[in-house]
């Protein structure tokens, strides 16, 4: 569970990397080797390799090695934990604007009071 700070900086750090969020983007499809996720990035095996570490060390992915094969897939429990962090943060932002609109309203409604030229 991502209950601490520290987790959820692991796991805003791996998600900073483009390359990070392609992998992630084509998990969230399914689970893959770890040589179709690195196919299509502009560097080599073990860079891709380096990558997926950080994506398992943040608990976004896991791996499990069948034969000399290694398949990857997304971990939904990270990924919504990071969810439930930005809607709390959304939720505050909501709030405050609507605390700013009811705030210009009443502004608006006592410069109406005064009526013109006053």
């Amino acid at each position: 569970m991502l209950n601490q700070s520290s987790d959820l900086d692991r796991l805003f750090h791996a998600l900073a990397d483009p390359a990070r969020r392609a992998i992630v983007e084509r998990l969230s499809r399914g689970p893959a080797p770890v040589s179709e996720l690195a196919r299509p990035l502009p560097m080599s095996l073990p860079s891709a390799m380096q990558h997926l570490g950080v994506l398992e060390a943040a608990g976004l992915v896991r791996s499990e090695k069948i034969g000399r094969v290694r398949t990857c897939a997304i971990e939904p429990q990270a990924l919504s934990q990071a969810e439930q962090w930005i809607n709390a943060r959304r939720i505050e932002w909501e709030r405050r604007l609507d605390r700013l609109g009811e705030y210009l309203k009443t502004l608006e409604s006592e410069g109406d009071d005064n009526g013109p030229g006053e």
